[in-house]
């Protein structure tokens, strides 16, 4: 058997959990580069059993599923499973198994308060500033006292509110089947949309992509935004119209934006979003912890060892499977 652990760009997959037992029983191959096309992962992946993937960063559609014939099984580091076709994969008898999201947790909400931070009061511009020899160029805003607004209170928006309550910040939520007495065990008030944007100071993104929320945030919506108020999206890009956001922060017409996704990733090296000077700019890190990314790898070590041995955990396919 052959196992490719793909878009290990930092060398840290072997490193993290004891892969000891898999290698005994498979050859390894690490990727530390992304399979930019489709074409090049047939090529790359064209002998390989067994992937083991880093979260969404590289999808699986039913087209390559299809051109890649020795695939036996996908095992996937996180919870989600969005980016890998779970039915084409079943059609082909490929179990999909995902992470025990129980284990892990925190890295996200901790870096989306970072970006609000650094947004605010422009962190990351005064520390380039200061590098070049400079001095004070911007005026930022106390965060105690204003309004956070939390798209999406699950997990981590409930993180959310907790870290805006410890700043004394007033914590508006919204998500389509909020109920106001969810959000008061949050600490938080529940709102509509509109008037979420409408009352925010920052407003910070943490719902799943889906049908219902791609595109959630447009133009209208961003003009409803204060003149000075600041967009954090930690979530997924769809959510967020992107030509939208880039003209909203063109002119000025919101203070700034906090951004960890994009929908190009690896982020294009000519992105207009790179030229903004109003936005606090991380390559979708997250997630991206030694402590998160060790309770996805010894899950995924777990994974493999079961499907090695007949009997596959957390297969999130497996009624597909079953209907064969």
């Amino acid at each position: 058997m052959k196992l490719a652990i793909l878009d290990d760009y930092l060398g840290v997959a072997l490193g993290l959990a004891d892969w000891s037992a898999v290698a005994r029983r498979c050859e390894i191959v690490v990727f530390d580069r992304p399979l930019a096309s489709e074409d090049e992962a047939v090529a790359a992946l064209a002998d390989v059993d067994i992937v083991c993937t880093l979260r969404e960063r590289m999808p699986f559609p039913r087209s390559l599923i299809a051109r890649l014939p020795k695939l036996k099984y996908i095992a996937v580091t996180g919870m989600r499973y969005d980016t890998v076709d779970t039915a084409a994969a079943a059609e082909r008898g490929i179990p999909v198994s995902n992470s025990e999201v129980s284990r892990g947790g925190g890295g996200v909400s901790e870096l989306a308060w970072g970006l609000v931070l650094a947004a605010a009061r422009h962190i990351a511009h005064e520390d380039a500033v200061m590098r070049r020899g400079g001095w004070q160029t911007r005026v930022g805003f106390t965060l105690r006292g204003k309004t956070l607004g939390i798209l999406g209170l699950g997990r981590i928006g409930s993180r959310m509110a907790a870290y805006a309550q410890a700043f004394e910040m007033k914590v508006l939520a919204w998500s389509p089947h909020l109920t106001p007495e969810r959000a008061s065990a949050s600490g938080a008030g529940c709102a509509g949309l509109d008037e979420l944007l409408r009352g925010s100071d920052v407003v910070t993104v943490h719902l799943p992509l889906a049908e219902g929320t791609r595109g959630l945030i447009g133009a209208r919506e961003l003009a409803l935004m204060k003149p000075e108020a600041l967009l954090v999206n930690t979530s997924r890009a769809a959510i967020v119209d992107q030509q939208a956001l880039l003209d909203a922060l063109r002119e000025r017409r919101i203070g700034g934006a906090g951004l960890d996704v994009y929908e190009a990733e690896p982020l294009p090296a000519d992105h207009p979003l790179r030229g903004l000077d109003n936005t606090v700019l991380t390559p979708h890190i997250g997630y991206f912890t030694r402590d998160m990314l060790r309770v996805y790898y010894e899950d995924a070590v777990e994974a493999i060892l079961a499907f090695l041995d007949g009997a596959p955990v957390r297969v999130v396919n497996a009624e597909a499977l079953a209907r064969r």
